[in-house]
């Protein structure tokens, strides 16, 4: 029996879609890599998603929360959706890296958590085909799929929750998901 229900492992992360449409996969995909992320900051305070993961590097948890909040914003809103918005964190933090002395990571996390919902909102009824434009950086004015974007979008989480098993086991020695 073949299934597209939505299931999870133990850790509450969604399982990946195994049959389905190319849409609905893409998807469950990129939900996957999100609640990966997720998971790499449950039950860390302010002071250890601020560790670094070893000099000269200076990422961090929250940098990297911060960074994908960036990424949803600039993926979803601005080159699918056309949507003129500001960097989440402002101009000279597109990146989202640097660190603000005053936000921990349940704000960071809320602020992802509606980039996210934001997104979803814009991709809601597009059409994988559908195009939007790449807004600046070295391909500035290319466009792209909105597959090319789920597609780079699970790639970069993939990526980053690499760093994050990293960073997490150099915290407290937690390593897997």
């Amino acid at each position: 029996m073949t299934t597209n229900t939505p299931q999870t492992l133990p850790d509450g992360r969604p399982i990946p879609l195994l049959t389905g449409d190319e849409r609905s996969m893409l998807e469950s995909w990129l939900d996957f890599h999100r609640a990966t992320l997720e998971l790499k900051c449950a039950g860390l305070d302010d002071a250890q998603v601020r560790r670094a993961s070893a000099e000269p590097s200076e990422l961090t948890l929250l940098g990297l929360v911060q960074h994908l909040a960036e990424c949803e914003r600039n993926w979803f809103q601005r080159v699918v959706g056309g949507l003129d918005v500001p960097p989440v964190y402002g101009a000279g933090n597109e990146s989202g890296y640097r660190l603000d002395g005053g936000r921990g990571i349940r704000e960071a996390l809320d602020v992802w958590r509606r980039e996210v919902a934001r997104g979803r909102e814009v991709c809601a009824g597009r059409a994988v085909e559908g195009v939007g434009r790449i807004v600046d950086g070295p391909m500035a004015g290319v466009e792209v799929s909105l597959r090319w974007v789920l597609i780079h979008m699970i790639e970069e989480y993939a990526r980053h929750n690499g760093h994050a098993d990293i960073l997490r086991e150099r915290i407290d020695g937690v390593t897997g998901a």
